[in-house]
């Protein structure tokens, strides 16, 4: 059964009320539902089905930052929509979303625990290393502990996941993806960097001199690094691999950055509609050819270097899930 988005205290408390029983959670922003994220979730969902309680995550939008210094506020690497996917994905009973807004900011540790104990009916809370909480973030696990024992809750500390010698985090992902590692973002996330949005129509040069192509009308702010990129790129409920230009097309004295799927094996003229691509490996640097015919050859050795990469992919594949 999916979860239940929830998106206030009292809709909460309507729909699980007393009578359905107490809560584990996890609070967080929760952007990327990356590798550190998920062992959290993870042992939410093991503590909740053994305590019999609800498992749940509280999350909020906007991201607090945006709201609080948005001039500092980095971009997303995920939607709202793709975090509760994953949230989803998780096995969670329920996501409660509160929207952030300067009251929400105002409230001391001690009244949003408060929250979570008089609505949330809080049993037991899961949290990372340095979760930080309430007004100016002045909660820290220390606090929470003390509150813990204060009005009989649970505090359980997950420490943090290490890949490769790095600790996984959002801040180290959205580096990762700027500089166009989006291979290394991957083992971070647990799988591929995703932009969302829609098909939007091309001037029609490229498909005209070039190789035809699909642009996308990101969702996010996030965007890999300009380059070329070995990808999968997803239409309705087909996925087709894919190389992808995210650049200004400087052969065709481009300004504006646009992000330019060519679909092997698709031959289809598309418009509108919903798309996805899915960063697996970078290529090269996006660079100016001196005319269109020379393009089209380098064009050619990426998409032959993109099938190449497929092509191992597919062939490691049985030895990775075994």
């Amino acid at each position: 059964m999916p979860c239940a988005v929830i998106h206030s205290p009292g809709e909460w408390r309507a729909r699980y009320g007393p009578a359905r029983g107490a809560t584990t959670l996890t609070v967080g922003n929760f952007d990327g539902v990356h590798l550190g994220h998920q062992k959290i979730l993870r042992s939410v969902l093991e503590h909740a089905r053994a305590t019999s309680t609800v498992a749940a995550a509280v999350t909020f939008d906007p991201l607090p930052l945006k709201v609080l210094r948005p001039a500092e506020a980095p971009p997303q690497i995920c939607t709202l929509a793709q975090r509760l996917k994953r949230l989803d994905q998780a096995g969670l009973d329920a996501v409660l979303v509160l929207r952030f807004d300067l009251e929400l900011s105002r409230y001391s540790p001690e009244d949003f625990i408060r929250i979570l104990l008089n609505q949330l009916s809080l049993r037991a809370i899961l949290v990372g290393e340095n979760f930080r909480f309430g007004h100016r973030q002045l909660g820290d696990v220390a606090l929470l502990t003390r509150l813990g024992r204060q009005h009989g809750f649970q505090v359980s500390v997950v420490p943090p996941v290490i890949c490769r010698r790095e600790v996984v985090s959002s801040t180290a992902i959205r580096a990762h993806i700027r500089a166009g590692r989006v291979s290394r973002a991957a083992r971070l996330l647990g799988r591929p960097f995703v932009l969302t949005g829609h098909v939007r129509p091309g001037t029609g040069m490229g498909a005209k001199l070039v190789f035809p192509t699909l642009n996308l009308a990101p969702d996010q702010e996030l965007l890999p690094a300009i380059g070329v990129y070995a990808t999968e790129t997803r239409l309705s409920s087909r996925t087709y691999r894919s190389a992808t230009n995210v650049g200004v097309r400087p052969t065709f004295d481009g300004h504006s950055i646009a992000v330019e799927s060519h679909l092997f094996d698709f031959s289809e003229t598309l418009t509108a509609g919903p798309m996805e691509v899915h960063f697996w490996r970078r290529l090269r640097d996006e660079r100016k050819f001196p005319s269109p015919a020379a393009l089209r050859s380098q064009i050619s050795r990426d998409l032959s270097r993109a099938r190449r990469f497929f092509s191992r992919f597919s062939a490691a594949a049985p030895a990775r899930s075994s």
